[in-house]
């Protein structure tokens, strides 16, 4: 009955329009003054605890230095760049979108950050080159998703931090992921391409062309090499990987590029300490919803019950993958990682699944949640930056969403995908 009454609360606070850190927090506050015997100060006191993480403060890190990229001119760079190496090709402007995200994906570590920064200098060159407006911000939606999975990320690090489970790990699980589902997307791109003759411009590249865009872009190119090879080689964690990202890209956005000014610097701070303040909120009284779900053991029942429903674990992940992707369309992700987490690692642990596969699989299922009608954040930050209704993004953005589903299939039943770099 507890479970009942708490997801029903938070089902309909959602509905009215609450924002989704007040409605878990009234949620937990209204099951446990009817429920049990438990002191309200809880919530409080365990949204407090569950911030006071070093391992947290890579969040707001990733969050600035991405900021930095995108107003100091790293994301124009990395965009020439890939213009240089596959403009040329059937669909060269999609493809440089989706190349463009995969490189920004390994700097910024967000979904959003990425569809925001690409899609304000893609979208309309694809749309004067005589793309369909719609599909152009479909594409870019959908490539922004794999922002979440090739690392850095943010989702990794409140999976890490919620599961117990190696952010250095989770990092390393999600490139090859990242690299399919950037893959299945060009190919998904290329076809339509083909049938609506979107053709490339410009000649094929010669070693001069690509080196002279490669010298640009060198220094952007460099961000994810030293943030990553940083964290692989030990020389930093995550978070004082994310410190080192966010000094390194306002360096080269000031003194190299030279487009970060007084205006930029101020820019950057606020719009990294309104998100950040938004994603402290969430997450703090999602710990609070986790530790109630805990403390009532609502996830022993849950993993109880699915796992009474059959004997056949591949029929288990389908049922938790589908679950987790209409979750995805209405949940953020991290509330949906902090919330689920100790729900659903239990019954993948007892079916043989590493948590650093679930945490790769369960980050990429909410991803795709970005850019499923009617409710995909993606969808929205395109529609905002294109000026495209989302109805007719939404129309354009099955096929891709297609890929994508067949790269998490991949990804849920062969675990060599994820686990080979460990």
């Amino acid at each position: 009955m507890t479970t009942i009454i708490l997801f029903a609360l938070v089902f309909v606070l959602l509905i009215i329009g609450l924002p989704i850190g007040l409605s878990l927090g009234f949620s937990v506050l209204i099951a446990m003054l009817f429920r049990t015997n438990l002191e309200p100060i809880m919530i409080a006191q365990t949204a407090f605890t569950a911030l006071d993480s070093f391992t947290l403060m890579a969040i707001p890190f990733f969050m600035l230095a991405g900021n930095f990229m995108r107003y100091g001119g790293i994301s124009k760079r990395l965009l020439k760049f890939a213009d240089t190496l596959v403009g040329f090709a059937t669909g060269g402007l999609g493809a440089v979108t989706v190349v463009t995200c995969m490189f920004f994906a390994a700097i910024s570590g967000s979904g959003p950050a990425t569809v925001s920064a690409i899609g304000s200098f893609m979208m309309p060159a694809m749309t004067d080159k005589g793309y369909d407006k719609a599909y152009s911000a479909a594409l870019t939606a959908a490539a922004g998703t794999i922002g979440v999975i090739i690392p850095p990320s943010i989702p990794f690090v409140v999976y890490g931090v919620v599961s117990g489970t190696s952010i250095g790990e989770l990092f390393k699980a999600g490139i090859f992921p990242g690299i399919l589902m950037g893959v299945a997307l060009l190919i998904v791109n290329y076809r339509t391409a083909k049938k609506h003759g979107y053709i490339g411009y410009g000649d094929r590249p010669t070693l001069k062309t690509v080196w002279i865009a490669f010298k640009e872009a060198f220094w952007a190119l460099l961000s994810p090499v030293i943030v990553l090879g940083g964290i692989y080689a030990g020389v930093f964690t995550p978070t004082e990987a994310a410190a080192v990202s966010c000094v390194y890209s306002f360096i080269i956005g000031k003194f190299v590029y030279h487009e970060i000014g007084k205006q930029e610097f101020i820019d950057c701070l606020d719009d990294t300490i309104l998100i950040s303040g938004s994603t402290s909120f969430i997450i703090g009284l999602s710990m609070s919803f986790a530790y109630f779900l805990t403390m009532e053991q609502i996830p022993t029942t849950i993993a109880t019950w699915m796992l009474s429903l059959s004997d056949n674990k591949y029929l288990i992940f389908l049922l938790i993958n589908a679950f987790l992707l209409v979750v995805g369309c209405f949940v953020d992700n991290i509330s949906s990682c902090t919330i689920l987490t100790p729900i659903f690692l239990p019954i993948i642990v007892a079916l043989g699944m590493s948590p650093v596969q679930f945490g790769i699989v369960m980050t990429m299922n909410l991803a795709i949640g970005f850019v499923t009608p009617p409710y995909g954040a993606n969808l929205f930050v395109a529609s905002a930056v294109s000026k495209t209704p989302v109805e007719s993004i939404a129309s354009k953005v099955w096929p891709l969403i297609g890929a994508l589903i067949v790269v998490l299939m991949l990804t849920t039943f062969v675990p060599q995908i994820t686990m080979s770099f460990l």
